[in-house]
């Protein structure tokens, strides 16, 4: 009985069937988590939701900012990118179905027997766990609710840069959204940079990744995340595991055993 995480799918279908493969995946007695992005750029984002949907209570997902964008584009929220690749998902017969399922999954997922949180991209430093979950309640609630497609339309945007409890509105929202979905880079404030997607060693002298902000509040926690393909893995950071290797980008689909920490991974293959 084991536990993995998993990151970006983007609809790699194919190269999650491997992976499950390599670790022996059993559905009765495992569970799979999953960081989030498990749709677009990728050719199978249908096969892959209605697979993870099917797993039913084996199975834990925190949302990505393309799983949003795949919500804002059910909600006519948005009019789309050039490089979206998730037109079969809207035209399925059991769209709302499935669209009814992913918008009810958190940003943020902690299990205190298992000792770990899982989230997309990261945390403002700024949060303690109980103010994360609090924030996190805060969006899904929205998004959830009579004002869905006003939320979804507002969601787009680099600003505020800095989480503050003086935000209001779809301000606050998107602030919150941006550092559960978005973040990589930050200033030592605590300010997020949204522009620059570099690695650990290439990067301005200025920003420093989230995990690695000073006296982060939330310093304390073992954090699996995706998101940050050019990291490759790698977060040269205790309690920072980063799941996102860059499948839909031709390299691998990564799993990590939560109970050794033990990775696996399998080549992308589309």
């Amino acid at each position: 009985m084991s536990t993995y995480a998993i990151g970006d799918i983007q609809g790699c279908f194919t190269s999650l069937t491997k992976l499950l493969k390599q670790i022996n995946f059993d559905a009765d007695n495992d569970t799979l988590w999953f960081a989030g992005d498990i749709v677009n750029r990728g050719p199978q984002s249908l096969d892959t939701l209605r697979f993870i949907k099917d797993l039913g209570d084996k199975h834990i997902l925190v949302l990505g900012n393309h799983d949003l964008h795949l919500l804002a584009l059910a909600y006519d929220a948005h009019p789309g990118w050039k490089d979206d690749t998730m037109g079969e998902i809207l035209a399925a017969p059991d769209k709302d179905e499935l669209i009814k399922w992913l918008i009810a999954k958190p940003l943020l997922h902690h299990d205190a027997d298992l000792g770990y949180t899982m989230v997309h991209a990261g945390l403002s430093p700024k949060w303690d766990l109980p103010t994360a979950r609090k924030l996190a309640r805060e969006v899904e609630t929205t998004m959830r609710g009579v004002r869905a497609g006003e939320f979804f339309h507002h969601m787009y945007g680099n600003e505020p840069d800095q989480w503050s409890y003086d935000l209001k509105g779809y301000e606050r929202l998107r602030c919150i959204t941006n550092f559960f979905t978005r973040v990589r880079f930050c200033y030592a404030d605590g300010r997020v940079d949204l522009k620059f997607k570099g690695t650990l060693d290439n990067h301005p002298d200025d920003l420093m990744p989230w995990f690695q902000v000073p006296d982060r509040a939330n310093a304390d926690l073992k954090i699996i995340f995706g998101h940050w393909a050019a990291l490759n893995g790698v977060t040269n950071t205790p309690n920072a595991f980063a799941l996102d290797t860059g499948c839909v980008w031709g390299f691998s689909l990564t799993a990590m055993r939560l109970e050794d920490e033990k990775c696996f991974q399998v080549p992308c293959e589309i």
